[in-house]
């Protein structure tokens, strides 16, 4: 199918991407294309023009600043997976990359424009939601910090503002002894998750869990923080017990209803079955780092 007619805009400074944008209510960020296109093309997405900042000085990069990660609006999802030093600092967004799409649409598609995007089994909004990241957005009066946990509204739908361009996404990196891990649940490989769940976590001296996060996105109509898990888990030896506790905690995220190819009730036996998977793999990559 081809997209309905639209305008087309290609600025070369933010300020003139803010201002265009601001004129028209219609109007939508193109960054690399690889979610609004399809949608536009299935007359799912209907603007009236298109900012394309793709030419737009100053929006390209990953910088390392103060143990954040600075991941600039037309920063391809590539570029940070294969990024030595974001390895280095944070291996859970390698991890989680690999599971975003396929090779092709990570070299077109944007970090930034993943999140913006805010389909909720995504797996990029999930990493913004367990490490606690922030967006800044600019629009024509202010630029915003919005923490990940306030930025994502509902399915497909953000704080963002409409004259607004998230410019930049952070995330920090990883503390010393923690481990991480990252896995999903799909159709096939390269699909948005059914269920996907991340873990990052610390193991103290007596072999407690301390610091632990976990998050899941395709079970509500945007990522979510397991709370009630975290709670269960931190200070505990990570038994057996305490993994059934925290995946019995956790049910009562599930919101997605059934569908015509997937029921409430196996999202249920995935989500659990893989809040206890990623721990594992998470406390024993911790273990493995407080040995070296």
């Amino acid at each position: 199918m081809k997209p309905p007619l639209f305008r087309y805009e290609a600025p070369r400074t933010l300020k003139e991407a803010v201002g265009i944008l601001a004129s028209d209510p219609d109007a939508v960020v193109l960054a690399g294309g690889q979610s609004l296109v399809p949608a536009m093309n299935f007359r799912a997405a209907n603007p009236s023009m298109l900012v394309d900042i793709q030419h737009v000085d100053g929006l390209k990069g990953v910088t390392l600043r103060n143990g954040e990660i600075i991941i600039r609006a037309m920063t391809r999802h590539r570029e940070l997976e294969l990024d030595p030093d974001v390895r280095r600092v944070n291996p859970l967004i390698e991890e989680t990359m690999r599971h975003v799409a396929h090779i092709p649409i990570r070299n077109r598609g944007t970090v930034v424009g993943s999140l913006c995007h805010a389909d909720p089994s995504a797996e990029m909004p999930l990493l913004f939601v367990l490490l606690d990241g922030t967006l800044v957005a600019e629009g024509p009066k202010e630029i915003r910090q919005i923490p990940a946990r306030e930025f994502f509204h509902s399915f497909l739908t953000t704080t963002r503002k409409q004259d607004e361009i998230v410019v930049e996404a952070r995330l920090p990196a990883l503390p010393p002894g923690a481990g991480w891990a990252f896995d999903e649940v799909t159709r096939r490989h390269g699909d948005y998750a059914i269920v996907a769940v991340g873990c990052v976590l610390e193991i103290d001296a007596a072999g407690h869990a301390k610091g632990v996060r976990l998050a899941a996105c395709g079970v509500a109509d945007r990522p979510v923080r397991l709370s009630k898990a975290e709670a269960a888990l931190n200070g505990t030896l990570l038994t057996e017990a305490a993994l059934d506790d925290a995946a019995r905690v956790s049910m009562e995220v599930i919101t997605q209803t059934d569908d015509m190819n997937i029921s409430a009730s196996y999202r249920r036996r995935v989500l659990g079955a893989l809040i206890r998977r990623t721990i594992r793999a998470a406390s024993h990559r911790a273990i493995n780092r407080a040995r070296q």
